[in-house]
């Protein structure tokens, strides 16, 4: 990818994933690769472990609450949006998982997954045996590290939303948080869809819909973005960033 906008995809993306040295550019794992000096050929047991699933369309899920949990899966693709469902039959946005991320590391303290994962767009995934990577894990440092960083950045990101922010403070970390993942993976830091519906950000950002909708509009007739249904531009990213600041601990 060459800082595409979200979610348009490279044909690379989808077609294969790298080349004999390289994993494919939205690898979850790469940094394990990186920190253990390994390349794709040196790291082989790891590669044998993937399996690519997909596509999946939107509203298809990847595992419902109760489901047996037996693996983690990376995104590769598109948008996948984690949430629960209250006794009351009430949504509870749990987060958005993007290209990179990976999904069901919450079920690794039991034996059936704690949330059901639906696909919001076309989504691609590289679903790993939990098992089969847990051994391999205890055999490279590297990759254990990782499920550790990655287990620890879900909890931090679910911890985020927690404090007495405004609902400005709200939707500036939401969309600097979106822009920085993005970025992270190759696609445009500045250009990006929002492919969840805004009743879901408002679900997750603990805001009513109409707040979201009145925050969006305001900073765009403050400058600060571009808004065109979903698509969104961030014209003057300082603002936004002071604006999160707090809520993303920079």
């Amino acid at each position: 990818m060459s800082n595409l906008p979200f979610p348009r995809q490279s044909p690379r993306t989808l077609a294969d994933d790298g080349d004999a040295l390289k994993f494919c550019t939205t690898c979850a794992f790469s940094q394990a690769c990186l920190d253990e000096g390994m390349d794709k050929a040196a790291l082989m047991d790891l590669h044998v472990l993937v399996e690519h699933v997909g596509p999946l369309h939107a509203g298809e899920h990847i595992f419902r609450e109760g489901d047996p949990f037996e693996a983690i899966a990376a995104v590769r693709a598109g948008t996948v949006k984690t949430y629960l469902v209250d006794r009351d039959g009430h949504e509870h946005v749990l987060g958005f998982h993007l290209p990179g991320e990976v999904i069901g590391l919450n079920a690794i303290d039991g034996e059936t997954y704690p949330c059901n994962a639906v696909a919001l767009d076309t989504v691609m995934l590289c679903r790993f045996s939990f098992p089969k990577i847990a051994t391999l894990a205890s055999r490279l440092p590297g990759l254990q590290r990782q499920l550790f960083r990655l287990l620890s950045r879900d909890i931090g990101r679910a911890a985020l939303l927690a404090g007495d922010w405004s609902a400005d403070q709200r939707m500036a970390a939401f969309l600097i948080g979106m822009s920085r993942r993005l970025a992270a993976r190759g696609f445009s830091p500045d250009r990006f869809q929002l492919t969840m519906a805004r009743t879901d950000i408002a679900n997750y950002l603990r805001l009513a819909p109409e707040t979201v909708s009145r925050v969006l509009k305001r900073l765009q007739d403050d400058g600060l973005l571009r808004i065109d249904r979903r698509e969104v531009e961030l014209l003057e990213r300082k603002p936004l960033e002071a604006l999160a600041a707090a809520v993303l601990r920079d």
